[in-house]
Formats: structure tokens, C-alpha cells, sequence
């Protein structure tokens, strides 16, 4: 009897569809018929039973990955994408364009949580011109005098030790 699956709120099919109406009849905005009661609780729990069966029929789709994990990091200079084969040097905007989160692509590949989104070489080259430009440090502040500076004391201490 597929009217008594038991659903995760513990009501059945026509208990369901019947809150679902009886909600839907009360909202003040909506003018109907009581003749068109019966036929719109008749097509809610034939909406309520297509649900339920295409929750339980719905497997998961499986993806398979273009190659491996560790083929696709074999490279310093690029990631392959798990998606189609192809190299890329940061994986972030293809992954968009196919609609993907980072997450959400280590979780249908089954990577783990520290799998890189961009090629090493590619961070390195873009930390080393962050750091030629100056991004990083405070204003006003040379890259000789980052090595060199060390804190001072001012105050009461600094002019009792003069």
C-alpha cells in the first residue's frame, strides 16, 4: 500500500497531502470553489506519491574521473581537471563554469580536503610578484628595513636607560 509509506515527518501519503491542502485552502488568497476541493486533494496526493517515488528511485549518479589523483598533480606547472582531462592552472574558474564548488568537486571525485585548486608553480610565481610589489607588508615600510626592524621601547623605560 503505497499510501502508508511512512515519510521522514512519520505522516503518510494521504495524511500528507491532506495538511497540504487544508494549508493551501486556508491562505485568505486563494478563492476556490468548494467543488474543487476534492479534484485539488485528488492531484496533491498524486504529486505528494510521485515525489516519494522518484526520492526512493533516484541513484546517485557516479562519476568517473578522466584519470587519477595522482596524475592529475603530476605536473608543477598545472592541475588536470578530474572533469575532462584538460590542464589548467587554477582549477577555480573552470570549476565554475561546469557549475562546481571546490568542495563540491572534492566530494564527487572523493579527494581530500587539502587537494590543491591551483599548480604550485603558478602560487609561487604569483606570491613572488605580490611580494616585488609590496602586498604584505605595512605602509611606509622598505624590504630592508622588514629584516632589520626590530621593536622598540618608548616611554619611561627608553629614558631611564639614557
Amino acid at each position: 500500500m503505497a499510501d502508508q509509506d511512512d515519510f521522514d515527518t512519520g505522516l503518510s501519503t494521504v495524511e500528507l497531502a491532506t495538511e497540504l491542502t487544508v494549508a493551501w485552502l486556508s491562505n485568505s488568497n486563494n478563492r476556490v470553489n468548494a467543488d474543487d476541493a476534492p479534484s485539488f486533494l485528488q492531484r496533491m496526493h498524486d504529486t505528494v506519491l510521485g515525489l516519494s517515488s522518484n526520492k526512493a528511485a533516484g541513484p546517485t549518479q557516479e562519476y568517473i574521473p578522466a584519470m587519477s589523483v595522482r596524475k592529475s598533480l603530476a605536473s608543477r606547472n598545472h592541475i588536470i581537471s578530474m572533469i575532462d582531462g584538460e590542464p589548467y592552472k587554477t582549477l577555480r574558474r573552470h570549476l565554475a563554469t561546469n557549475g562546481m564548488t571546490p568542495d563540491e568537486y572534492r566530494t564527487r571525485y572523493g579527494l581530500k580536503a587539502d587537494y590543491p585548486m591551483v599548480a604550485p608553480a603558478y602560487s609561487e610565481s604569483r606570491s613572488a610578484m605580490a611580494k616585488t610589489i609590496g602586498l604584505g607588508r605595512k605602509p611606509g615600510q622598505t624590504i630592508a628595513a622588514k629584516g632589520d626592524a626590530k621593536p622598540t621601547r618608548k616611554g619611561k623605560a627608553a629614558e631611564t636607560n639614557d
